[in-house]
């Protein structure tokens, strides 16, 4: 079993944890949904409150590799306030409510909702437009579960690999804890009104 990064009480794996950082990764589908099962099936997880898979935009082969290799419990779907992520965000949705993969979609949030520079905490500029991701949600019919702002400690934080959560940025923090909070209970929402999931067989 492959043995998962561990800090700050979460376990991580990444291919790009398993190669050399100047290497490029040219993969076909086939193989990209043969790492997902790997870092599913053969990573020593253990005991887990929740197992979180990023996934990369789009409607392909890993996707649908993901949900016939796992009971997916839910989905949550990221996108930016701009139209042209909008449009990626529909398309997700739209995936993932057909009806042969019918996987419930917990809610949606907006990332890179606003600009705040450290020194005027109190405002806020909508660099990519204002309301996108909350619009999108009302549309579909979705929980919103929240928006996270564009600031710079995030980036310094990835970057130092201090998460916002361990950081100072009080505005960042806050709109973390409200994301996070909004999904438990979204998931906790669809737990409660469906049974256990299983894993899909998908007949391409």
């Amino acid at each position: 079993m492959i043995v998962p990064i561990e800090k700050y009480g979460i376990k991580l794996m990444s291919i790009g944890s398993l190669v050399d950082e100047k290497s490029a990764i040219v993969w076909r589908g086939p193989m990209a949904s043969s790492a997902i099962r790997q870092f599913v099936t053969e990573v020593f997880w253990d005991e887990l409150d929740y197992l979180v898979i990023d996934m990369p935009p789009g409607t392909g082969d890993i996707h649908l590799t993901l949900v016939q290799t796992v009971p997916v419990t839910g989905v949550v779907v990221v996108t930016t306030p701009q139209d042209v992520a909008l449009a990626d965000a529909k398309k997700a949705i739209a995936m993932f409510g057909q009806a042969q993969i019918k996987v419930p979609i917990i809610g949606l949030v907006e990332n890179m909702s606003y600009f705040t520079p450290a020194e005027l905490p109190n405002n806020k500029y909508y660099i990519f437009g204002k309301e996108g991701g909350r619009k999108l949600a009302e549309e579909y019919e979705l929980p919103f579960l929240g928006q996270i702002p564009l600031v710079q400690s995030i980036r310094e934080g990835g970057d130092s690999g201090t998460p916002a959560m361990v950081g100072n940025d009080s505005i960042t923090k806050n709109a973390f804890i409200e994301f996070a909070g909004a999904a438990v209970r979204s998931i906790s929402m669809r737990n409660a009104n469906m049974g256990p999931t299983k894993v899909l067989e998908v007949v391409s």
